[in-house]
């Protein structure tokens, strides 16, 4: 506390105020500190950025855990399915088989027709006895050995065929002495016991052979075994005595005991090896081998047979029972199908995983890098210089046309980049692959998938122009890929006073220039950096960049000196190795995608190909996406330019058994003419029928998406282009054009190729067109183009092809609307003001206010009458508005007319019409139908709704 006594009331109250004034200062930055910084807007949206980024992950992450783990139920689902099936089927053919077993021990396995002929054989036979002509048992003899003969019976013969046979055969037997049983060599019966060994045998079969067995076996004989019955003709014996009788049917008796017991061992037997069949086709199924499909098919065929012979033994219910039989079959193969194509993606998934888990941090691939930008800002220049080629002079206009890709060693990137004298530099990864795409507006699409392919991005800015259209769609497509990316910030050498440094590093190099040349730099880059901060992201020349994860960094370089290109190179292999190391682990597993097609003299069609993991082998299956399905062909050669040469400059090709990722590869095969771009590439590892239809499915996928941009009609001009890109490129121009497309292809302009585009002259003659670019026009078919009249314009620049043909459209378009113009009549209605008629015939001559549409120089005008008929008056030939010849006049304006009508008709105002009379354009069919195919552009809704009127009032239809 301060002492105030002695002091004046003034005074006290002056300290008290300058008291107060301190505590208040004290006390603000105490508040300040206490108080939360505030977040700026940026953070803001970084941070919220940042926050959506890693939920996007995190759901990815979870989304593709949930797919693998239905994916993995699914699979544990159809094989628990399919055992259990297996089993069930297992259980019914031996519950079958033991049911027919016991059949056949008691003798009743029998049919109905075969228990019908044992039946009439009895009471033939007892017939026979009583009747004195056969002994019966009480007087048979002395019982006879006997023997089987193996000779089969004969087939065919009707029951009365039988027993005239059986009589016969008595009477002989009557008529001829007895004989020992060495002599005749034949048994009492037919030798047919033996049919139960054969049975399982015959369950084997189809069902019609299972049949035609069932027909054939001689169960007349299985009857007279247990009743001694009449013999066949050709099997009959001597008949001695009673005895012999009896000793031939227990012989009989035995004989059959020991076969039927020698069946039932054999069934089981068969039963067993059935087992261990069907368990060893599980296993096979389990192990994913790669004949499973025959193996699967051949189990539905036994499983086909087991059902027929259960159908067999009921013969009212054979048919119903093999028609369930076929549909179990199906439905079992379409199951075999399912459970197949489960194993197939199984092993592949495997396969992929195996690899995924064997990839290591100290073996890297080479990381894929695209080069994206506007057009001329010097993308090809810089590749150029660090390449020492020379082919951006060599492209068409100087621009880039088509997409290409090159190789750089290591040792090359690294002969620059030391330049920086950095100690901290390593060299980690074996090369660079640079993918240069056209920075030309049309060339969307390629730019696109060069984004996609790529691991990391070099984004090139003209320093003094900025940020240009094609340079923010290329940043809006690597935020949509989230692909990292570096800024070259070319053309450096254009600060005025730059003097310059050949193949120096950039921050040396601008050091050592002049204060008002550095003070330029600097103020562009501000300036560039702004501009980047209007498209959401933070910028910093590269050497002031303290986190490169956050902020982009800004690489200053000179592609005509090639300043900061060791600053360029040195900076993608930090990053790739530093941000990149998980993305770059080298993956055993294939990955590659179709970049180009191309047709190349000498090699034929040939795909542009990205290698990004696995390896590619010379006589592989391969399957690719095509325009009309899948394209499954044998890899012919493998060819790679030299290091550190333009792919798609033609030159010497380096020729590979087998290369591995990651490398630009160009295949050649057979069968690519209709090979879509942009899709990936599969190779048949194991070559199974399974294997290619799951590779067909999956590489179908995205078909659609690419067809959008090669979609045909019927009408419409004819597109030829060097490659698959560039015929994008122009669809994609035609299709904002409005101009449609009948046909497309790629490579030289052939006569088949005039042909087809002729064909639009009989159709819609101002499509008879071919627009040409890049590509060679035959002289057969320059000379069938010339007979037929089919124009060809051709190009190697595409802006100029747009030029060439959007200048042929407007001819056309203008010569159709003067043809049309004679015929046509613009919509219109007006009122004749009466204080204003200068002339009432020949010609007319009359003031009138438009009251609605347009009205044209050479419209016919026609007036209603009195009886609600419309009379013709004549048309227009001049129009006249504040004393000037006009051509045309719209509502509300009012101007003078002269109408000329026919001599003969002599219509006059006053006599035939006044101004009470509405007057309006003449409309007919053909007349709206002119307006719409040649004048839509130059009538607005309005007018549009006054022809909807006139054709009312016409009664058009």
């Amino acid at each position: 506390a301060v002492d105030m006594s002695g002091l004046s009331a003034a005074q006290k109250k002056k300290l008290k105020k300058k008291m107060k004034e301190k505590e208040k200062a004290g006390a603000a930055p105490a508040a300040a500190a206490s108080a939360p910084k505030k977040e700026s807007a940026v953070a803001k949206k970084i941070r919220e950025a940042q926050a959506k980024m890693r939920a996007e992950e995190e759901a990815l992450r979870l989304r593709r855990e949930e797919e693998e783990r239905a994916a993995k139920e699914e699979e544990e689902k159809l094989l628990e399915e399919e055992r259990r099936k297996e089993e069930a089927r297992r259980r019914k053919r031996d519950k079958e088989k033991a049911k027919k077993e016991q059949m056949r021990k008691d003798g009743t396995l029998l049919s109905k027709t075969e228990k019908e002929k044992a039946k009439r054989a009895g009471v033939l036979r007892d017939q026979l006895i009583a009747s004195g002509q056969v002994p019966s048992a009480a007087d048979a003899g002395k019982p006879k050995k006997v023997v089987y003969d193996n000779r089969k019976k004969k087939k065919g013969k009707t029951l009365e065929e039988e027993a005239a046979d059986e009589l016969a055969a008595l009477e002989v037997a009557k008529k001829e002495p007895a004989v020992d049983e060495e002599e005749t060599g034949e048994s009492w019966e037919e030798p047919e016991v033996k049919e139960p060994e054969d049975a399982p045998v015959e369950a084997e079969q189809s069902e019609d052979d299972v049949g035609d067995d069932w027909e054939d076996e001689d169960w007349e004989e299985k009857a007279d075994q247990i009743v001694v019955g009449p013999m066949d003709e050709e099997d009959a014996p001597e008949v001695k005595s009673k005895k012999e009788i009896e000793a031939a049917a227990k012989a009989d008796e035995e004989a059959r005991k020991q076969a039927e017991e020698k069946a039932a061992a054999k069934a089981k037997a068969k039963a067993a090896k059935e087992e261990a069949k069907e368990q060893a086709r599980l296993e096979r199924a389990k192990k994913a081998k790669a004949n499973q499909a025959r193996k699967a098919a051949k189990a539905a065929a036994n499983e086909s047979e087991s059902s027929s012979e259960e159908s067999e033994s009921d013969s009212d219910s054979d048919s119903d029972d093999s028609d369930a039989s076929d549909e179990e079959t199906r439905a079992r193969q379409r199951k075999d199908m399912a459970l197949r194509r489960a194993l197939v993606i199984k092993r592949r998934r495997d396969k992929i995983k195996t690899a995924m888990a064997a990839r290591s941090r100290d073996n890297l691939r080479a990381p894929i890098i695209a080069i994206l930008g506007h057009v001329d800002t010097g993308k090809t220049k810089i590749l150029d210089k660090i390449r020492r080629t020379n082919v951006q002079d060599a492209e068409a206009g100087g621009i880039t046309q088509q997409i290409g890709a090159t190789f750089f060693p290591i040792e090359a990137v690294k002969k620059e980049a030391d330049k920086l004298n950095d100690p901290e530099m390593e060299y980690k990864i074996p090369s660079l692959l640079v993918i240069d795409t056209p920075g030309h507006e049309s060339f969307t699409n390629l730019r696109s998938r060069g984004s996609s392919l790529c691991d990391v991005a070099i984004l090139v800015v003209d320093i003094v122009h900025g940020l240009e259209p094609q340079t923010l769609e290329s940043i809006e497509l690597l935020k949509l890929k989230r692909t990292p990316f570096v800024v070259a910030l070319n053309k450096i050498d254009r600060m005025f006073g730059w003097e310059a440094h050949p193949g120096d590093p950039s921050k040396g190099s601008i050091e050592s220039q002049k204060k008002h040349t550095q003070d330029e730099f600097w103020r562009r880059v501000d300036q560039i950096k702004l501009e980047f901060a209007e498209q959401g992201l933070n910028a910093e020349v590269y050497w002031k960049n303290q986190d490169q994860k956050r902020t982009i960094s800004l690489v200053p370089t000179s592609a005509i000196t090639g300043e900061g290109i060791p600053d360029l190179l040195g900076l993608l292999v930090k990053l790739s190795q530093g941000m990149l190391v998980d993305r770059l682990m080298l993956c055993e597993a294939l990955r590659c995608t179709t970049l180009e097609v191309k047709v190349i003299d000498g090699m034929g069609t040939t795909l542009d190909v990205i290698l990004e993991g696995g390896t590619l082998t010379e006589g592989s299956t391969m399957v690719v996406c095509g325009l009309n399905g899948p394209i499954v062909t044998t890899i012919r050669a493998l060819v790679t330019p030299h290091p550190m040469k333009e792919m798609r400059v033609k030159g010497q090709y380096l020729h590979h058994k087998e290369i591995r990722a990651a490398q630009g590869v160009k295949i050649c095969a057979d069968g690519l003419e209709h090979a879509l771009a942009g899709t990936e590439l599969f190779v048949a590892e194991e070559g199974t029928e399974d294997e290619l239809d799951y590779l067909k499915g999956e590489v179908m996928k995205d078909m659609q998406t690419i067809l959008e941009s090669v979609s045909k009609s019927d009408l419409g001009v004819y597109v030829q282009a060097s490659t698959l890109g560039s015929l994008e490129a122009l669809l994609e121009f035609l299709r904002t054009s409005k101009i449609p497309v009948s046909g497309v292809n790629i490579g030289p302009l052939h006569k088949k190729d005039v042909v087809k585009a002729s064909t639009m002259l009989v159709r819609k003659k101002e499509f008879a067109v071919i627009l040409a670019f890049d590509v060679k026009v035959e002289s057969e078919a320059q000379e069938i183009a010339d007979d037929l009249g089919v124009q060809i314009f051709t190009a190697d620049i595409i802006y100029h092809l747009f030029d060439q043909f959007t200048k042929y459209m407007e001819n056309v378009k203008k010569k159709r609307k003067e043809e049309a113009s004679l015929e046509v009549n613009f919509p219109s209605i007006i009122k004749i003001i009466p204080q204003y008629v200068f002339n009432k015939k020949d010609p007319i001559i009359v003031g009138v206010d438009i009251e609605e549409g347009v009205l044209m120089v050479g419209t016919l005008l026609a007036v209603l009458t009195n009886d609600k008929t419309w009379l013709d008056i004549g048309r227009v030939t001049s129009i006249e508005r504040d004393k000037k010849s006009v051509t045309s006049a719209r509502r509300g304006e009012s101007v003078s007319l002269k109408i000329q009508g026919k001599p003969s008709d002599n219509v006059a105002y006053g006599r035939h019409f006044d101004h009470t009379h509405t007057v309006a354009s003449r409309m007919t069919r053909k007349s709206i139908d002119l307006l719409k195919e040649n004048f839509r552009d130059e009538l607005g809704k309005d007018d549009w709704v006054t022809v909807v009127k006139l054709k009312k009032m016409f009664g058009i239809a």
